[in-house]
């Protein structure tokens, strides 16, 4: 989550939804292992996203069809909004 570019969306940060997956066991393990804040853990690590492409709204489901269609796992973890916070991430 940490290599996500604010640039890319128009310098809105991307609003993530923390609750619109589940973190592999071994980011857990990782965590907890070694003391790690949750913080540091999505700055560090992708947590189980991967790779993250930010598009329209309409576009997005076209996208997320055609890759789910294609036996890809895809699925929408967010948004970009106008937002007063300084972070380029906001994790909800």
């Amino acid at each position: 989550m940490g290599k996500y570019s604010a640039r890319s969306a128009g310098e809105y940060p991307g609003v993530i939804n923390e609750s619109s997956w589940q973190w592999p066991a071994i980011f857990t393990w990782l965590q907890t292992a070694g003391n790690v804040s949750r913080h540091e853990m999505y700055r560090t690590f992708n947590c189980g996203v991967g790779m993250v492409i930010a598009l329209s709204a309409p576009e997005a489901d076209k996208a997320l069809a055609l890759l789910n269609e294609k036996g890809e796992n895809a699925w929408k973890i967010g948004i970009i909004k106008a937002s007063d916070s300084e972070q380029r991430v906001v994790i909800e």
